[in-house]
C-alpha cells in the first residue's frame, strides 16, 4: 500500500468509508506493533446537488466530516484508485490570521487537541478538492477523486 491510494475501511466505526492512505508503517511503530497505515477519510459524505439549487444550499450540502485514524492493514481494502490530494502537510488558518502547519504523523493521532486541529485543516483541503474535481492534471487522478467523494453503496 502506497500513500495517496484510496482504501475502504472494513472494520470499526468507519466501516464502509473511503480513506486516503497518508503514511504507512510496514513493521509497526510505537504502541502499534503491527503493520498499519495513517489514513484520512470522509465520515459524512457530501450530498447530491442539482443545477436548480441556490449557491447557499449547494455550499451547505457540500460540507463533509473527515476522520484521521491509524488502521491495521487487515482492516483496509486498497482500491485501484489513486488520489492527488495533498494531506501530508496541511495548514490551518485561524480567524486571527495565524497559519499553523500540521504534518500528519502518529503524534497528531494520539494527541486529542492536535487531532482536532488537524481534522479542521483536512476538512478545508477535502472541501477544496471536492469543488476542484474537474481541474485535475490527469484523467486517472480525476477518476480517483470522483470515486473518493462518492458514498459507497452496498
Amino acid at each position: 500500500m502506497k500513500s495517496g491510494k484510496v482504501a475502504v475501511v472494513l472494520r470499526g466505526r468507519y466501516a464502509g468509508r473511503k480513506a486516503i492512505i497518508v503514511k504507512t508503517f510496514e513493521d509497526g511503530q510505537g504502541l502499534r506493533k503491527f503493520g498499519h497505515a495513517l489514513v484520512v477519510g470522509i465520515d459524512r459524505y457530501p450530498r447530491k446537488v442539482t443545477r436548480s439549487m441556490s449557491k447557499k444550499k449547494i455550499a451547505k450540502r457540500s460540507k463533509m466530516k473527515p476522520f484521521i485514524k491509524c488502521i491495521n492493514y487487515n482492516h483496509l481494502m486498497p482500491t485501484r484508485y489513486q488520489v492527488d490530494l495533498d494531506v501530508k502537510k496541511v495548514t490551518l488558518e485561524e480567524k486571527d490570521a495565524e497559519k499553523e502547519e500540521i504534518t500528519m504523523d502518529e503524534q497528531v493521532v494520539n494527541d486529542p487537541s492536535k487531532r482536532k486541529a488537524a481534522r479542521k485543516a483536512v476538512k478545508a483541503v477535502l472541501e477544496a478538492g471536492y469543488f476542484a474535481q474537474d481541474k485535475r492534471k490527469s484523467s486517472k487522478a480525476q477518476e480517483g477523486v470522483q470515486y473518493f467523494y462518492k458514498k459507497l453503496r452496498f
